[in-house]
């Protein structure tokens, strides 16, 4: 009976009515947009409402910050992963059982987290798992086409395996700075899977999207720094004491995206929102390296960098490639975005608005600042919800496979 929900379709066979376990990026994307809604919801209540999830054994801010980096943000690059590596190598990657098998270890780790907080080994051996059959899954098909070169984005998901670990082995207490090595480094290693994924997709999405010839500029000397940079300031703000030296890697780590910003700015972004939408998360990371320069010289928060790279370089950047890869992958036309979508970008940079700017520019309006935030998160993603659902359920538009 359950094999009926886990089928796929063959080249020439009619579509079935349902897709979700297709390709990659259809249950990770819907899994990790809902469980972004239901996180962010309990956030709300424990932030807001005073409330807390019982036998919790780490602070609400920790579960928090953990669920949001492994849970949604590791959800969202799961499912991009999953569906560019068949596109970059022609090798199938999970589909079917296979692939609902994977989901499954990270929704029961996120329900354990949930629902049952103090069984902290079991969640530890569901999430790591998780991290790991995720790495395989993209390494195989990888090898299997001899491309070495991109066995880096499986290293960065090991490593991400490796931060959850520390995390863990910190909550129960084996590993004294487990729980912020673990956090940081999550949160840093994300950005930089972004930045890589951005740096391929990004200029080949406005390229074709602005509606006139173009050929956006990368250049290898910002490719490389980006990446030695990255691993430098990571060691540094995560691992040392040296917060000097942290500050001055954030501002050149600031100077070299924003060259590959410029480089890739042209005015026809503004015209649709799947290309103003990421031009403008990348901008939010760039905040966050600007902010955290800031810190050498001004006593600010830390927090305000961290949701710079939270909200904006994470929270936006995924949102507008998932928003572009369903489109694209479903059958449907790129160039017409669907109603309503703009509304979803608008709303999340009210979130980096209201959770960086704001408490910046008006002071002492933390509590109103953070509720503002919460309510246009929460709006975002339900819209999203409400648009991509049924593409993501439901077959391809052109009758394709996938």
């Amino acid at each position: 009976m359950a094999t009926q929900f886990l089928h796929i379709q063959s080249p020439g066979q009619k579509p079935h009515p349902f897709a979700l376990f297709n390709l990659g990026f259809r249950p990770f994307f819907l899994f990790a947009a809902l469980f972004s809604l239901i996180s962010m919801g309990v956030w709300a209540g424990m932030y807001l409402g005073g409330k807390t999830i019982s036998n919790l054994p780490i602070a609400p801010q920790q579960w928090h910050a953990h669920e949001m980096l492994f849970g949604y943000a590791l959800a969202v690059i799961a499912g991009f992963l999953l569906t560019a590596v068949r596109n970059w190598t022609n090798i199938p990657t999970l589909t079917g059982v296979k692939l609902a098998l994977l989901l499954a270890l990270w929704l029961a780790a996120r329900v354990l987290m949930l629902a049952m907080p103090n069984q902290v080994l079991a969640i530890f051996i569901l999430d790591v798992g998780f991290n790991l059959g995720l790495a395989i899954a993209v390494a195989i098909p990888l090898i299997q086409a001899k491309q070495f070169k991109q066995l880096g984005l499986v290293s960065k998901i090991v490593l991400l395996g490796l931060a959850n670990a520390c995390f863990y082995l910190g909550v129960l207490g084996l590993l004294e700075q487990g729980v912020r090595w673990g956090l940081y480094s999550a949160l840093y290693l994300i950005l930089s899977l972004i930045f890589v994924m951005a740096r391929r997709v990004v200029p080949f999405f406005i390229e074709r999207g602005v509606g006139y010839p173009l050929q956006l500029v990368n250049r290898v000397w910002v490719d490389r720094s980006s990446l030695v940079l990255m691993l430098l300031f990571w060691l540094a703000d995560v691992f040392t004491e040296w917060a000097g030296v942290a500050a001055l890697l954030a501002a050149a780590l600031f100077v070299v995206h924003a060259i590959r910003l410029w480089d890739w700015y042209t005015p026809g972004v503004w015209r649709k929102p799947l290309l103003w939408v990421l031009f403008l998360a990348y901008g939010g990371a760039l905040l966050g390296f600007l902010l955290k320069a800031m810190m050498g010289v001004l006593p600010l928060s830390p927090f305000l960098a961290v949701h710079a790279f939270a909200v904006g370089g994470i929270g936006l950047m995924t949102v507008g490639m998932m928003a572009r890869v369903i489109l694209g992958h479903t059958g449907r036309d790129i160039q017409q975005a669907p109603r309503w979508l703009a509304l979803v970008f608008m709303a999340l940079l009210l979130a980096l608005l209201a959770r960086v700017a704001l408490p910046l520019i008006v002071p002492g309006y933390a509590f109103e600042w953070m509720a503002l935030a919460l309510a246009a998160w929460l709006t975002a993603y339900a819209v999203f919800l409400w648009i991509y659902a049924p593409m993501l359920i439901k077959p391809r538009v052109d009758g394709q496979p996938g």
